[in-house]
This record gives structure tokens, C-alpha cells and sequence, in this order.
């Protein structure tokens, strides 16, 4: 059984799509961030960047104790090595899911991240900071187009966790102030992946845990972007 810490967010919907896709055993532990159950000294034992989503495997391979971990990108990889599956067994495939799966973790997830708050969220426009994300994240949707050019997946011919990190960064592109069809490759891919009977599910699952926005005023604004070291004490 994995316990599952989880919000209605791109990177939670992440773990969601890997354990739909494998059928791990799993529960959902709700962690509703506009209300700052982040903030938990429970949640941070797990957690302790206070950012969703973190898992707690019940039964790991070493047969040990429990084994929390936290960060979409390493509960990924530990998913997929726990599984077998998701990722290439021979050198040179799993070195190019590695490369973009940080991508994902280092580029187009905070960048559009970025974007979302300073096109959405932020209590008064500031152009630079809208155009300079809107612009990077625009450019990082073209990295990924040229990709897709001559392969079915981000990472090769086969799925991996590599798109379940791309793919829920792409879903709010409106939000983002892109537009897929100028991006035929990548527009294709995220057509192929948004089909597969298990993203269904998983966003399925986020549909029964939540559809309200995490920022509906000014106390869910506060307790998402107005923290301090003193949010991390425990």
C-alpha cells in the first residue's frame, strides 16, 4: 500500500498517473493547500519543504519499515525502480528518461509554475514578470515540440515517467498563454497521453478529491505565497 499525500496540482496529479498506470495499491490523504495543511508538523515529517505531493510506502523492497519520500521527480524515480517499470533498464535509456524528467523538475514546471503566479495570481499585474514567463515558457514548449519530432514519447518509443512530469504541466495551457496547435508535435503527444485509459482515471481521482481553486482569497493567497522559514518549524 502507498499512502499518498496529495493535492489537485500538476505535480500531484504526477504520482497519480503512475500509480493508475501500474495499480499500486494506494489512498489518497487529501492535503489542501489553500488552507495550509502543508503546514502540519504531521505532514512535514514527511514532507519537510511543506510541498505536496510525498508518499509513505507501507511494504518497501528491502522489507524494512515504512519509507516516506517526498518531491514529485524522486517519488517518481523510486515508483518506477520500486516497480520495474516506467523506465529503461539498459544505460542509455534510462540516462535520456533521467535527462528529462529534470528537465521537467528544473525547467517547465517552475518556469510555467512562475507564469501561473504572475498571470494569475499575483495582486497586481507587473508586465515584465508576465512577459518574461510567458515568453520562457513558450520557448520550453518549443524544446519539447522539437523533441516529439521523430519519437512517440518524450524519452523514446516507450511512455515513462518522464511524460506523466511533462504531461500535467501541459494540461493548463491556456493558463499559460500558449496555444497547442502551434506546437503540432507536442500537441500530438499530449492528445496520445491525455487518451490513455489510466490519465482518465487519475484525473478522475482529482475530480473526487477537489475542483475548487487552491486560491480563492485572500487567506488561501496568504498561506500559499506568504511563508517564511518560521512554516517550516516542527
Amino acid at each position: 500500500m502507498i499512502d499518498l499525500y496529495y493535492w489537485t496540482t500538476p505535480n500531484g496529479h504526477k504520482i497519480t498517473l503512475f500509480l493508475e498506470e501500474t495499480g499500486l495499491p494506494y489512498a489518497i490523504h487529501p492535503i489542501n493547500i489553500g488552507k495550509g495543511d502543508q503546514f502540519q508538523p504531521e505532514f512535514l515529517k514527511i514532507s519537510p519543504n511543506n510541498r505536496i505531493p510525498a508518499i509513505v510506502d507501507q511494504a518497501p523492497t528491502d522489507g524494512g519499515a515504512p519509507i516516506s519520500v517526498f518531491e514529485s521527480g524522486a517519488i517518481l524515480m523510486y515508483l518506477a525502480e520500486k516497480t520495474g517499470r516506467f523506465i529503461p533498464s539498459d544505460l542509455r535509456g534510462r540516462v535520456q528518461v533521467m535527462e528529462w524528467l529534470f528537465w521537467q523538475m528544473g525547467g517547465l514546471g517552475p518556469m510555467a509554475g512562475q507564469n501561473h503566479h504572475f498571470s494569475g495570481y499575483a495582486p497586481e499585474p507587473i508586465p515584465y514578470a508576465i512577459e518574461r514567463y510567458v515568453k520562457e515558457t513558450n520557448r520550453l514548449y518549443g524544446v519539447l515540440d522539437r523533441r516529439l519530432a521523430d519519437r512517440p514519447f518524450v524519452a523514446g518509443s516507450e511512455y515513462s515517467i518522464a511524460d506523466m512530469a511533462c504531461y500535467p504541466w501541459i494540461v493548463p495551457h491556456e493558463r499559460q498563454g500558449q496555444k497547442l496547435e502551434d506546437f503540432p508535435n507536442l500537441r500530438r503527444w499530449f492528445e496520445a497521453v491525455a487518451a490513455r485509459p489510466a490519465t482518465v482515471r487519475a484525473y478522475q481521482k482529482a475530480k473526487e478529491v477537489n475542483t475548487a481553486p487552491s486560491v480563492s482569497d485572500e487567506t488561501s493567497r496568504r498561506i500559499l505565497f506568504g511563508q517564511t522559514a518560521q512554516s517550516a518549524k516542527w
